[in-house]
């Protein structure tokens, strides 16, 4: 699926549902972490690669085994790997105690969105199952 902002054609999270075992959650962190890098924050190789992800002009497998991109990948992320090597034992679990409390609000904040969608489609007629037939 896709969605438009401003004139550019974007991906919607369901892109990234076979990489994430069907973790919604999982797949919204990947599309944001990919809008992200499409911001150039990572180098240009990686915001191109980002960007034609993004746009469904290339597969995110396809992306990665992309010698070039793969090569920008790696490079932008060694300054994330020296850093990592240098903390202690507590603040690297310190860290991934933090990155938990971000995946359990970003679940909660999905779980609310879908119950509000759900809610709205009720209130505006929408089917009120997904059967195969209907009286109406």
């Amino acid at each position: 699926m896709a969605e438009e902002s401003g004139s550019q054609r974007y991906v919607d999270d369901s892109e990234f549902m076979e990489f994430t075992q069907n973790d919604p959650v999982a797949a919204r962190r990947m599309r944001l972490t990919l809008e992200k890098l499409a911001e150039g924050g990572a180098g240009d190789t990686v915001k191109e690669m980002a960007q034609e992800v993004l746009t469904g002009r290339m597969g995110l497998r396809e992306a990665v085994a992309n010698p070039t991109y793969a090569e920008g990948l790696i490079s932008s992320m060694q300054p994330f790997k020296e850093k990592w090597d240098e903390l202690s034992d507590d603040e690297r679990a310190e860290l991934a105690a933090e990155g938990e409390r971000m995946i359990a609000e970003q679940e909660r904040e999905l779980r609310e969105e879908r119950a509000q969608g759900q809610a709205s489609s009720r209130r505006d007629g929408g089917p009120r199952h997904t059967g195969g037939w209907s009286l109406y």
